[in-house]
């Protein structure tokens, strides 16, 4: 699967590019039809403490999912949006395999 990963307000630095990748591949384990993942990290100029934002885009013939998280890392914003997304592929995956 293509990961494109963008940051917004920041420079990436490659240890985190790996572990974006590691988790996403782990996708791959519930629904191997992705076709690729687009994943924006956001830095918010609050004085909050939650102020990194993850958002996924998922494409999967027919259908893309989006998930948009809020959180004090990017890694638990990473783990919460990769969790959301092996649910809804485990019930996109159900659907599909119901209709054959």
């Amino acid at each position: 699967m293509k990961v494109n990963l963008q940051s917004v307000n920041f420079n990436v630095d490659q240890k985190l590019v790996n572990f974006v990748q590691e988790k996403l591949d782990k996708l791959e384990n519930h629904f191997d039809k992705i076709i690729y993942a687009d994943v924006f990290l956001k830095v918010s100029n609050t004085s909050a403490k939650e102020n990194k934002i993850t958002e996924v885009l998922l494409s999967v013939p027919g259908d893309e999912f989006i998930i948009k998280k809020t959180n004090k890392s990017f890694e638990e914003g990473v783990d919460e949006c990769v969790s959301s997304l092996e649910r809804q592929l485990r019930k996109r995956k159900e659907k599909l395999n119901s209709h054959v």
